[in-house]
Formats: C-alpha cells, structure tokens, sequence
C-alpha cells in the first residue's frame, strides 16, 4: 500500500509533532483489512490484549480481555467499543498499513490497535504521549482535537481511564474509509462511532520518556558495576566544618554518576537491545521444528522469500565499518557482506537473498528463533 498526493518530507517539516493534519482516503482503492467478527475473536484469546469499553449511567466502564465468546451477545443497546492491541502481530493485512508510514524510523513504530464501536462508542476525550495516525477502516467517526495537554492537565477521576475533565474542541471532522487523522502528542481529542460497524486503525509510535531511559540505562549499568567501585578520597583535607558537604566531593560524586551514564557506544548497544525487545516477550514465534543452514540455504537456492515477523522489531546502529543488528532484542555485530544483509532485513519486509556462509549463519538463527519465516509459512 502507498499513499497517494501525500509528500512525507512536506508532512514532516510542517505536521510532525507540530499540528494535527486530516488526510482525505488517499489509499486511491481502499479496502477495509479485518472484518469485524475476526477483531472480535481475537478479543477472546489468551495472549492478546483486549479491552470493553461500554456507556452505562453516563459513566464509561472498562473490561479488559480475554472475552468470553458470549460477551458480546450480551451488551444491549447502548454504546460500546471494543479495542485490541498489536493486531499487526496476528494479522499480515493489517502489518501492511504501517508499510506507507516507514517514513518514520523502525524504532519509532509500536504497533496496530484496532477499534471496533457501535454507534456513539468511544473511549472519551483523552490524550496520549505519542504519535497517531488514525486510519478509518469501516463506517464513520466524528473526531474532534482540542489543546495541548500536559501532566497538569485536570483528568476526570477513573480507576482504568484518563480522560479530560473539560474537553473544549477545536476542530472536528468525520473520517469516512480510507480517511486519516494524524494527532501529535498531547493533543486532546475524542472520537464518536457515527452509526453501527465503525472499525478504526491507530498506528501508534513509541516515545521513550526520560525518566524511563535513565531508569533502565541505569539498572543494566549497576548490574555490572563491581562493589569496589566507590568514593575514594585520597587527598582529604581537613575542612572548617566537617558539617559541610564540600565542592570538591560533590564534584567527585556527580562524576561517579555521570561518568558511568556517558559511555555513548555502550548506551547505543544497550538501546538497540532495550527499543526492540519484543513488546509480548511471553509469545513463543520459533518455529516447531529448527531449521538448519543447508534447508535455509536451500530453500534461498529455490528463490523462497524471507519474512519478517511482524511482531519482530529490526533496527540497527552503525559503528566503524560495520553494524550492531538489532533483533527483537538481541545484538548482533555484523561486518562486510553481514552488515548490508542486515541493512535489508532492516529496510524490506520481504527479501530473497544469496547470502555468504556467515549471512546464511545469521539468517538461520533469525528463522529458529521466529522473527525471520519463509512467505509461505506466514
């Protein structure tokens, strides 16, 4: 799928994180990827994250998933909004919509929720972290935007839900299928199903906030860091008053810390590790049998086609000559003929590839550990 009179650079200079844009169906043919009552039996499986939003007592309530199949038979009348994370994951249809927004880094990229609402479902006005690009797939919703928000912004009070206490709407549309509505982060806004069967698609973005990153940079560093490395003061001078914390040691004590957080190489290969862990670590994708290097070779021989998982993240840093490969995880250091193979893992979804002795080694670990498939297995 390619967006058509749609100009990314354009769309980055003046909307990224900036302003919200509406994107009139430019899909040229689109075609809704998932039937309602596919989400809906995906709602009811161990494993997949699901949540029930339904409109009772003016007040919105939430169930989160697995669903009982029976579930649904019993919501009545009044609205409600069914939502599933990381479809991309199970669905190769619905991986396809992220295809047109790689215009944005891999390590950027979340994953698919997909929303299903009966006429006047939502999930109220609210706000989120991150980037989103809301991509109507079947019937029509009203979408409003409002302000921008922040962690002061006064929050109705809700055991499971953050939504707005005063929602005041600046613009507002109705996404017919195929339109799109990009909203940066922290922007308010509120979607309203506008008759029955209305099917929404978020791409979402991940957007690491300081405190997370100095929270885990910092834990892998301690767990490393040997108990005789501590304070030492061999040229301690008396002081005026031993109650005073002095220059010197604060100067001492600040770099202890800040010395041991700026090894950049290090933190380089500890993000690429961290950002594409996967996001269901429990999900075992290997596959029932390994494979060895000669069927991989083979089956490469025979034109067979690579896949990435689409619940893999792929990602890479540069260092020297060559490459750090990041898999759903794990690092690989690739050189030569490795590091552009890992470049294309990195680029394409689908790749068909001659590799060399130490490629072919890579790709064999990638298929046994499920985030690399032959096409026709997916």
């Amino acid at each position: 799928m390619q967006l058509s009179h749609f100009d990314p650079a354009l769309f980055l200079r003046d909307y990224w994180q900036k302003k919200p844009l509406l994107i009139r169906n430019p899909w040229g043919e689109w075609r809704n990827p998932l039937e309602p009552d596919e989400l809906a039996g995906l709602a009811c499986e161990e494993g997949v994250e699901s949540r029930l939003i339904t409109l009772g007592d003016d007040r919105l309530a939430m169930e989160s998933g697995p669903l009982p199949e029976t579930r649904f038979g019993q919501l009545g009348a009044l609205p409600w909004t069914l939502l599933v994370q990381a479809v991309d994951h199970h669905v190769p249809q619905v991986a396809a919509l992220i295809d047109p927004f790689r215009f944005v880094p891999n390590w950027r990229i979340d994953d698919v929720m997909v929303s299903y609402a009966t006429d006047g479902g939502g999930v109220g006005a609210h706000f989120d972290q991150y980037d989103v690009f809301l991509v109507q797939g079947l019937g029509r919703r009203r979408w409003q935007v409002g302000a921008l928000c922040d962690s002061t912004t006064p929050l109705l009070p809700h055991d499971d839900l953050r939504l707005l206490a005063d929602f005041v709407p600046e613009q507002e549309w109705i996404l017919e299928p195929g339109d799109i509505l990009y909203v940066p982060p922290r922007i308010a806004h509120h979607g309203v199903a506008v008759g029955d069967d209305c099917m929404t698609y978020s791409i979402g973005f991940r957007a690491p906030s300081r405190a997370e990153l100095v929270e885990h940079w910092s834990e892998t560093l301690v767990d490393a860091m040997p108990d005789e490395d501590r304070y030492a003061d061999p040229d301690l001078a008396r002081q005026a008053n031993p109650g005073e914390i002095a220059p010197a040691a604060i100067d001492r004590l600040h770099a202890l810390v800040t010395e041991a957080l700026a090894d950049r190489a290090a933190f380089a290969r500890w993000f690429g590790q961290y950002s594409s862990s996967p996001k269901y670590p429990d999900t075992d994708w290997r596959p029932e049998e390994p494979m060895e290097a000669g069927d991989v070779a083979a089956m490469l021989a025979e034109g067979a086609a690579l896949c990435r998982n689409p619940a893999s993240r792929f990602s890479f840093v540069r260092q020297g000559d060559g490459l750090l490969l990041f898999v759903d995880g794990e690092c690989f250091d690739c050189a030569g003929d490795v590091a552009a193979l890992a470049e294309t893992l990195c680029a394409q979804d689908h790749v068909s590839v001659d590799p060399s002795d130490a490629g072919l080694a890579l790709l064999t670990m990638l298929v046994n550990q499920g985030s690399l498939a032959f096409e026709e297995e997916i």
